[in-house]
């Protein structure tokens, strides 16, 4: 296990929610768009309280709507339970490339949302999938869903930090 200092280009990928039987595996709630993403990363860095420890995975598979992982150095159930609540993170420079007009979740949280009329509406706090499309939570002076489509999304621009949206402030 290596104990250090979190490195910017981590993203939070999932959250340990406990321990998965008694041989050490844990049960992980994904934040991937299909929760078999997170089987991607062979290395996951586990973080709280900003110390993160790099973990390997030994073996892992999808369990419902959740993961559940064997991790290297983790061989029983106490061991396994002092991982609760901690943060899955994997180096952004694991990422495959994405295609233009393609965006990782991870980027547009935080993105601050326009109308066109330059009304901000708020910024995005978290990306879900409904089976038909992925819905942006934006939160301003009050909570708004918006469809991640073609007609409602104008502009992403992910350096600038900003999403232009066709959607009046009314809605």
């Amino acid at each position: 296990m290596n104990k250090k200092r979190l490195p910017e280009r981590l993203v939070v990928m999932g959250r340990v929610l406990a321990p998965y039987g008694v041989r050490g595996w844990v049960k992980v709630q994904p934040y991937t768009q299909r929760p078999e993403g997170l089987l991607d990363y062979p290395e996951w860095q586990l973080q709280r309280d900003g110390i993160s420890q790099s973990r390997t995975v030994e073996a892992a598979r999808v369990h419902g709507g959740a993961v559940v992982a064997k991790l290297q150095g983790i061989d029983d159930r106490d061991q396994a339970a002092q991982l609760r609540t901690m943060q899955v993170a994997v180096s952004r420079d694991e990422f495959p490339v994405l295609q233009p007009g393609e965006y990782y979740w991870a980027d547009l949280v935080g993105l601050t949302v326009s109308n066109e009329a330059g009304v901000v509406l708020g910024r995005v706090t978290e990306v879900f999938d409904t089976g038909a499309n992925d819905v942006l939570v934006v939160e301003g002076e009050r909570e708004r869903l918006l469809p991640f489509i073609g007609p409602v999304v104008r502009q992403v621009d992910v350096a600038g930090g900003r999403l232009v949206v066709d959607w009046d402030a009314d809605y």
